[in-house]
Parts: C-alpha cells; sequence; structure tokens
C-alpha cells in the first residue's frame, strides 16, 4: 500500500498511474525532467496539464544543463560535416535552448 500524499491544492495523491516507454522515449523524459529542476511526477503532470514548464535554477539544474551540454558537443564533434543530425540530438538542443532562455529571463527579472 502506498502512502497518501497531499498535493500542493490539499489533494489526495492516492492513485497510480503506470505506462510504457521505449528507452529512446524514456533517455529524452529522462533529460527533460533533469533540465526541469521537478520530480519526475510534477514534470508529467504539468505537461499533461498543457502548464507551464517554469525551471528555476539550482545546482542541480546547472549540473544537468553541463552534462547535456557536454554530451551535445562531444555528438557535434563525432559528425561530420555535411552529415545529418540525428532527430534526438536536436530535440536535445532545442530543449536546452529552452531552459537556457527561461533562466536568462529568470536571472534578468532578479
Amino acid at each position: 500500500m502506498s502512502l497518501k500524499v497531499y498535493d500542493g491544492q490539499g489533494r489526495w495523491r492516492n492513485k497510480t498511474v503506470a505506462f510504457r516507454i521505449s528507452p529512446e522515449e524514456d533517455e529524452q523524459l529522462e533529460k527533460a525532467v533533469a533540465l526541469s529542476g521537478l520530480t519526475k511526477q510534477d514534470y508529467i503532470i504539468r505537461r499533461l496539464q498543457d502548464r507551464e514548464i517554469v525551471v528555476v535554477g539550482n545546482p542541480r539544474v546547472y549540473k544537468a544543463l553541463r552534462n547535456q551540454l557536454a554530451a551535445v558537443l562531444e555528438e557535434l564533434q563525432r559528425i561530420e560535416s555535411g552529415a545529418q543530425l540525428d532527430r534526438d540530438l536536436m530535440d536535445t538542443i532545442l530543449l536546452i535552448t529552452a531552459t537556457m532562455g527561461g533562466l536568462k529571463e529568470e536571472q534578468h527579472e532578479r
């Protein structure tokens, strides 16, 4: 029996939802979750409800950004000039760009 947990609005979170995804989809989801700074549960719920994902800069987010940027750089160095970019790599670059844009706006508001 799982523990009952209240969400931010005082509702019980006692339902479990499970689904299957491919290893590639899991990798993409893990990247998005790490770059968001949210828990996987909160990230998925916000995406399902079409709510905005607001990235709050913290050491965990910066570490995820650093690791993803290093992986992108490694992949770009591997690609020969004129070669096609992998769709997953483009998705990762777009996700990093959106995350960095959000962090940049957050810093300007301070």
